[in-house]
């Protein structure tokens, strides 16, 4: 952990931009029966039971020297759809340069 501050606290660098990803899956959740609408002085009214509404999986890459992030969702979380996270950032996101 550690060496991860420490690389937070370099230079930014034009040649070799640092690059940090983090990737999770989140449940979806939807509303079984409707809100009541509030009534003078009282708070609306929600129903504690939820529908499940399937699983997406959350990709960000982010430079946390210059505050730049790109987040997308994906109907899986495989290997394939890493790969093709990855080939997007090195194809289609011009800030990023990479360096051997």
């Amino acid at each position: 952990m550690e060496v991860v501050l420490d690389l937070y606290g370099t230079q930014p660098s034009e040649e070799e931009p640092l690059i940090a990803m983090d990737e999770a899956s989140k449940q979806l959740l939807g509303e079984v029966y409707p809100p009541i609408p509030m009534q003078p002085g009282q708070d609306t009214k929600e129903d504690y039971h939820y529908g499940r509404e399937g699983v997406q999986a959350l990709f960000m890459f982010f430079d946390p020297h210059r505050g730049w992030r790109r987040v997308s969702n994906r109907d899986s979380r495989t290997r394939i759809d890493w790969a093709e996270e990855i080939r997007q950032l090195l194809g289609g996101d011009s800030v990023v340069v990479m360096a051997a």
